[in-house]
């Protein structure tokens, strides 16, 4: 088959073999980035879905490509609390973050622009952007997220830089957060080179320590910012919902694409999440959620500390999902999955070299907490330490 060269760019995905993983019942998973599932409001959830069924058909029937108009004005509203000027017109329901990304990839990309990223950074988005055959110019990270000096130094190297993507809250591979002047200095920067800015937040709303810093989007001021949003770790994966928020010229490109692409996102879902905001408390529902995400967050920090050598440094995350360990340079996180994490002490996690876009480092991983219980992490972290003996 004459297949087109953009699929020269999608090759075997490590999103694929974590699945795989999960799928083992005789395996400690630290792989996924699952929520917990006994904290999704199935009862609640099963109340709104039996009464749309019962007595709702225009829930099963095609609606706007953009979105119910009333789930997308209780997204504005939440983004409006969170200090982004938004009304519903400036809200786009997309399937889940993801999409959101695939579809500022088709907007933006042509093969060999540049896409900026942090250095790592999320699989997902190099797996979204990677058909439309960019460049990546990575940007260094610290414990205040990417470094803005070498953003500087990059983007006066990268004439053909376009799209910067970030993660700037609870950041995924890292868990790190970007400070509030380096967030700053990015939109000065975006504006400077004309750049879209692609501002992914799925972990936003699971802070479990300090207070909340501003989004890129509230501190735009030419219009450069997407914003996106996801009800996938505050309410429930499976509903496949989130959002993205852009000023108009944006957004109507972002929603005919969108319309290209699969017409409209769930009526159902959508009309079931809508009620769900009406019905119940979401933010009581996260704040319960924060609370058992941040007593697994305290145990695996815990547990690293007790039983890993201290030659391996691991974050703190303040948020989100994710701790990234790092390993004396030299060591292979992949090669010690595949030949002792797995295959004896019966423990997976993703390797670090697969989130660095130009250059592997193949001495990082990326371990989750949330979707785990409190044994599994005890007894992963355990038997894992009792093969790193150097």
């Amino acid at each position: 088959m004459r297949f087109a060269d953009r699929m020269g760019r999608v090759g075997p995905s490590a999103i694929r073999d974590l699945l795989r993983h999960g799928a083992d019942p005789e395996l400690i998973s630290f792989g996924g980035g699952y929520p917990d599932p006994a904290l999704f409001p199935a009862g609640e959830l099963h109340g709104v879905y039996a009464e749309l069924l019962s007595g709702d058909p225009a829930a099963l029937q095609y609606c706007p490509s953009d979105g119910l108009p009333e789930l997308r004005e209780h997204v504005a509203a939440r983004m409006r609390r969170d200090g982004m000027d938004c009304t519903a017109g400036d809200v786009l329901i997309i399937q889940g973050a993801q999409q959101g990304l695939d579809l500022a990839g088709k907007l933006m990309l042509n093969p060999g622009d540049t896409v900026v990223t942090e250095n790592p950074t999320f699989l997902g988005a190099l797996i979204a952007f990677n058909p439309f055959e960019p460049a990546y110019a990575p940007v260094r990270t610290d414990e205040d997220g990417m470094d803005m000096a070498d953003l500087e130094r990059v983007l006066s190297r990268s004439p053909r830089a376009k799209l910067l993507y970030t993660v700037p809250d609870f950041q995924n591979p890292t868990g790190i957060t970007m400070s509030t002047p380096r967030r700053r200095r990015l939109i000065e920067l975006a504006n400077e080179h004309d750049l879209l800015v692609l501002e992914d937040t799925p972990y936003r709303e699971l802070r479990y320590d300090g207070d909340s810093l501003p989004t890129l989007k509230s501190l735009d001021t030419e219009g450069r910012v997407v914003h996106l949003g996801s009800f996938s770790k505050i309410l429930a994966p499976g509903m496949r919902l989130g959002w993205a928020v852009a000023d108009p010229e944006v957004l109507d490109r972002l929603a005919l694409l969108k319309l290209a692409a699969d017409t409209q996102c769930s009526t159902l879902n959508m009309a079931a999440a809508a009620r769900y905001l009406d019905r119940h408390d979401i933010d009581a529902h996260i704040t319960a959620a924060r609370a058992g995400y941040r007593a697994k967050r305290d145990l695996i920090l815990e547990v690293l500390q007790k039983t890993f050598p201290d030659t391996v440094a691991f974050t703190t995350p303040r948020g989100g999902l994710f701790t990234w360990l790092t390993f004396p340079a030299g060591f292979d996180t992949a090669e010690f999955m595949r030949d002792v994490a797995v295959p004896r002490a019966r423990v997976a996690y993703v390797p670090g070299a697969t989130f660095f876009p130009t250059t592997p480092e193949h001495n990082h991983a990326r371990f989750n907490f949330s979707g785990m219980s409190d044994d599994d992490i005890v007894a992963g972290i355990t038997r894992l330490s009792t093969y790193l003996n150097w």
